[in-house]
């Protein structure tokens, strides 16, 4: 689970750094397209490992749209008790959504409920093709 963890976490920057760049650079007509990131984002992509991959095995044959509501929600609950934690941690949200206008509040917004699902569903073949390739990275490092 420890390289699936690595794994979570370097693709969730990846994919965090490119969604970054595209949602506020493009509307902007920025085209160096910078993206951010922050350094607290790796573990909390990284509990994908222990959170997700057991939700997804137990809902594994819910209808799509199911999955995607369990997704959404999910996901949406992670950002709000991970924002949470990190502004009592820190004393600020890396990702203060408060003057968002679609801000249920400073860690969550209405509009990503929708990318959440997307993103959920997007992933179960990603956990998949994990779990297959898991074995041949364990025995790579040695």
């Amino acid at each position: 689970m420890l390289i699936r963890f690595v794994l979570y976490g370097l693709g969730g920057w990846c994919g965090e750094i490119v969604f970054t760049a595209l949602t506020e650079s493009l509307p902007r007509r920025d085209w160096r397209l910078v993206g951010t990131s922050y350094l607290w984002m790796f573990p909390i992509y990284g509990l994908i490992a222990p959170l997700y991959e057991p939700a997804h095995d137990w809902i594994r044959n819910v209808p799509w749209l199911g999955r995607a509501l369990v997704w959404s929600l999910g996901f949406t609950f992670i950002e709000l008790a991970t924002g949470w934690l990190l502004a009592r941690l820190t004393g600020r949200c890396p990702w203060d959504y408060s003057r968002k206008r679609l801000a249920i509040n400073a860690y969550i917004r209405w509009d990503y409920f929708p990318v959440w699902a997307v993103v959920g569903l997007a992933m179960e073949p990603v956990h998949d093709f994990l779990v297959r390739l898991t074995p041949a990275i364990t025995a790579a490092l040695g």
